[in-house]
């Protein structure tokens, strides 16, 4: 059955009372894990997420890939669109127990990006940028990009910035680049402290201001950029060497 089929739920009771009221008025991270599979099992959609997130991740109970799978397929059956998104993440890489299906991952994340959740929106704009399990298509990454940078999502206005620097799938604007890394940098991306950065060093989109590059290396170095590291290392002793001819740049991951 399809992950998106409707299926029928039934509501489930607890001697005491209805679980998925006790979920909504205790907080659901305050709850073992125990308490949150109960809780899921009865059919609280929230529980069901924070089941598969725990299983994905190890905490508070064994990691178990194939479980959390089957946790997040539960709740994305109740219209949860960053369930889904995870799903297809874990159904792209396969796991112990759990048969790695490009085709199931991309049609998960096509379904996802069409209703408007953005981390699917630009997943799917790097698997056609990379050609990931599809034929690449430039233009098609730039418009998922788009949809994604549109809704304020720092990575995607990141990745878009590195198509508009290089005029991938769309023509080259350094000053419509140089804003969407601006703008990422605002939402704290790494990737995008340094390819600000670069831009200021090039003067590409904005006045040249090695300061202002070096500030924004400087940050992203500090979150764990390491080519930030050697930017700045390049910039210190640039009196003694030429400028390079680009600065580095590189897509962020989803």
């Amino acid at each position: 059955m399809s992950v998106l089929s409707r299926i029928s739920l039934v509501a489930l009771c607890l001697l005491l009372g209805n679980p998925t009221a006790y979920a909504a008025d205790n907080g659901l991270e305050q709850l073992p894990f125990v308490k949150k599979m109960q809780l899921a099992k009865a059919g609280d959609p929230d529980a069901k997420m924070a089941v598969a997130q725990a299983l994905e991740s190890g905490i508070d109970t064994k990691a178990d890939p194939a479980m959390a799978a089957k946790w997040y397929r539960e709740a994305a059956l109740t219209g949860n669109y960053e369930a889904q998104y995870r799903l297809a993440k874990l159904v792209d890489k396969g796991a112990p127990g759990l048969k790695a299906d490009k085709s199931t991952a991309i049609k998960l994340l096509d379904s996802a990006a069409k209703h408007g959740h953005a981390p699917s929106e630009n997943l799917l704009g790097q698997m056609f940028q990379n050609g990931d399990g599809m034929s690449v298509d430039l233009k098609a990454a730039v418009e998922w990009y788009k949809k994604a940078a549109d809704q304020k999502l720092a990575v995607a206005q990141n990745n878009l910035g590195v198509m508009l620097l290089k005029g991938l799938g769309t023509d080259r604007n350094l000053d419509e680049a140089f804003k969407m890394f601006d703008q990422a940098a605002q939402g704290e991306d790494g990737w995008a402290m340094n390819n600000l950065g670069g831009m200021y060093e090039m003067g590409w989109g904005t006045k040249k201001d090695l300061d202002k590059a070096k500030l924004f290396y400087q940050k992203a170095a500090d979150k764990g950029i390491a080519i930030s590291t050697k930017n700045l290392v390049r910039l210190a002793s640039l009196s003694a060497t030429p400028a390079p001819a680009s600065p580095i740049v590189a897509p962020s991951k989803p």
